[in-house]
């Protein structure tokens, strides 16, 4: 059925019903996963001449969050290694990296141990990749799993679960990144990743949900546009703030926090966005770099884990789009009640 068509009522049925991942499909991916990680940490750079080996295997994106839509058969695996010690030999290394790890996949497969499909994401194949994109198949699977394999700077090491970074970290990448001159945010997220799982996976299981019906409306409106969206990863973030701010219960009114969303990317050029979980003002020199951060133009959703990346993006363009679409969805059955009236929205200030 079409979201555009479904009444307020019967939102959470939807989301039950059709983006919910079912039983099946969360062991199809936890299989595929599970055969990956071994090769990574048991079969990857073993043969190889350099000291660097896997310290331990991450599972990050929708999968590790635990906001993974249904038929979505898709996990980003992020490599942490050892024997790198700083950004800026992530940075410089990590094309090295990832012709390794392709070369050993294609080892394994030539063994038959499971067959691979590569694929290029942008720009020249071996130019300084960030990620190795993959489609696995293997006998013990009944359908193929997309991978995105990244490979990282263990700087957080073992990462509990009220693990806050030591200050110096932050310090040091943000030090680290005006040294290699990067003017896009964010190169370093991947080092993070344990921290934004945590974010996401701590919260209630309804506001997931209402995560996964923005996600899937968001993936409708990307299908209807050629040009380019916001980062789905800053539509995660604006739900969890609009929650955080207008509601903050395990139970509530999946229309009205719907509709809250959907409002505050209608109204983009509002959002100042940034939380201080894991880093704040205290340290002067994290503190003047949030300043800056959060001095440049509006929108401005600072990644929880990653002071450097502004998600929502420096280009209004993208946002114009979705706002266009979010005004138009304002007006489906979704946010309407029984007798027509629009249904209510949270108190949310940016």
């Amino acid at each position: 059925m079409e979201l555009c068509a479904i009444p307020a009522k019967n939102l959470d049925k939807f989301i039950e019903e059709h983006l919910l991942p079912n039983t099946l499909f969360r062991s199809q991916v936890k299989q595929a996963v599970d055969i990956i990680c071994s090769f990574l940490k048991e079969k990857c750079f073993q043969s190889a001449s350099h000291l660097v080996r896997v310290s331990k295997v991450v599972k990050g994106g929708s999968s590790g969050k635990g906001t993974a839509l249904r038929g979505r058969s898709d996990a980003d695996l992020v490599v942490f290694l050892s024997h790198l010690r700083s950004f800026k030999e992530q940075f410089d290394r990590r094309g090295e990296f990832i012709q390794e790890i392709r070369k050993q996949l294609e080892a394994c497969e030539r063994q038959n141990m499971f067959a691979i499909e590569f694929e290029v994401q942008g720009g020249h194949v071996w130019s300084n990749p960030r990620v190795l994109s993959f489609v696995l198949s293997s006998p013990r699977l009944s359908e193929s799993v997309e991978f995105d394999v990244l490979p990282a700077f263990d700087v957080l090491g073992q990462v509990t679960g009220d693990y806050r970074p030591n200050p110096e970290i932050y310090v040091r990448l943000i030090q680290e990144c005006e040294e290699l001159g990067l003017k896009e945010g964010g190169e370093f997220s991947t080092c993070f990743t344990e921290l934004q799982r945590g974010f996401l996976r701590e919260r209630p299981t309804k506001l997931k949900s209402l995560i996964r019906l923005v996600k899937h409306w968001y993936k409708e409106c990307k299908k209807k546009h050629g040009s380019p969206l916001p980062p789905q990863y800053a539509l995660e973030l604006l739900t969890v703030y609009a929650w955080e701010r207008g509601c903050n219960k395990t139970e509530f009114n999946t229309a009205e926090g719907f509709r809250t969303v959907l409002e505050l990317v209608r109204n983009y050029q509002q959002l100042w966005i940034y939380w201080t979980k894991y880093y704040n003002f205290e340290n002067p020199v994290i503190c003047d770099y949030l300043m800056k951060q959060l001095h440049k133009p509006r929108p401005v959703i600072l990644d929880p884990a990653d002071p450097t990346g502004n998600v929502a993006g420096g280009d209004r363009h993208r946002w114009q789009r979705l706002a266009k679409e979010a005004e138009v969805c304002l007006s489906y059955p979704c946010f309407k009640t029984w007798n027509g009236s629009p249904v209510d929205s949270w108190n949310v200030q940016c």
